[in-house]
């Protein structure tokens, strides 16, 4: 019988250097890097003239980066792969560089060197609790992360369009930066949106539909989700990453008002993390309930079970998953 192939630490050393990957990337972001190269290949000196940066640090930078993707290079020359230049070149329409600054927020990242005593006694204090009220990491969030979900809430609103086509009155529950509500209000042209969050979140929200010409249409509901009072007459409601802030009870507290606030035949779109019911795939969604641990009190990665219990115990008569695109899915609740 032949031997056993020996013991492989890689997968220990990618992961325990992760933090690098993410230290490079936000260097290259803070040094504007992927601007300074642009559409034109260039060495590593050049680089360095233009975004500032010593010639040995731009080209450290540069090589890393290609070794994680985000550059080609040709003999000395480096230049944007095509996903980096539509998202990482600030001229772009496209580009999302500045959600680095809510992932890289030190509320955000200090829990995470307390993981284990977290894990020990997850009361113990050492988690953000990023939902202790007007916390100031949702003011970073709703600035930063904006273009990045440009995108999503544009499929959003298009799935919302086909589910509710006549959608007049429209709830956005933890609006955050508003870019779901906004995408909304452009495709039901006679449609009220309502923003919910805290206020200086929601404030930033007024701020992005002003820009967006839709400030008759859009309004603030300013305060705590599960508590706040909704109001009555939704079509739609949206609900954007942030069910999974909370407790299956709050949970169901906040659906069964939600539900109460809804017209008959109304539908609720819900963008989360949701993993299979194996709760290790896919791994994105699956690793997502460790971000859950370190920030919130009782905060989860639910499944779809999980969840089509919720909304069915909150009233609503059918909930069923859909791909927004293939790694986001949405669940679709009908009152």
């Amino acid at each position: 019988m032949a031997a056993a192939p020996p013991p492989n630490p890689g997968l220990f050393f990618e992961t325990v250097n992760a933090h690098h990957r993410t230290a490079v990337l936000c260097a290259a972001l803070d040094l504007d890097l992927f601007t300074a190269i642009g559409d034109s290949p260039s060495g590593a000196a050049s680089i360095a003239q233009r975004c500032g940066a010593s010639p040995r640090g731009a080209r450290i930078l540069c090589d890393c980066l290609t070794a994680m993707g985000f550059l080609e290079k040709t003999g000395a020359l480096y230049s944007l792969t095509p996903d980096s230049a539509a998202l990482l070149d600030r001229r772009s329409p496209l580009y999302i560089g500045s959600a680095a600054r809510f992932f890289g927020a030190p509320e955000f990242t200090a829990p995470f060197q307390n993981l284990a005593a977290i894990a020990r006694n997850p009361s113990s204090g050492a988690a953000l609790d990023s939902l202790a009220p007007d916390h100031p990491v949702w003011v970073e969030f709703a600035r930063s992360m904006a273009p990045m979900m440009r995108f999503l809430a544009r499929l959003m609103a298009r799935l919302a369009q086909a589910e509710v086509p006549a959608a007049r009155k429209v709830l956005d529950v933890a609006c955050g930066h508003g870019m779901f509500g906004i995408s909304a209000a452009e495709l039901f042209p006679e449609a009220e949106v309502t923003g919910l969050d805290w206020p200086a979140v929601v404030a930033v929200a007024l701020d992005n539909a002003r820009a967006a010409g839709l400030a008759a249409r859009y309004h603030a509901l300013p305060g705590s989700a599960l508590e706040v009072g909704l109001g009555s007459g939704f079509d739609l409601v949206l609900i954007t990453n942030c069910l999974h802030h909370w407790s299956v009870s709050e949970c169901e507290g906040l659906l069964r008002r939600i539900h109460a606030a809804m017209n008959p035949g109304g539908c609720v779109l819900t963008l989360d993390f949701i993993p299979n019911e194996d709760r290790v795939s896919p791994p994105t969604q699956a690793m997502f309930a460790a971000i859950m641990l370190a920030t919130t009190p009782e905060g989860e990665a639910y499944t779809f079970a999980d969840y089509e219990s919720m909304f069915s115990r909150a009233g609503f008569r059918q909930t069923r998953l859909a791909n927004l695109n293939p790694s986001q899915r949405v669940l679709v609740s009908r009152r």
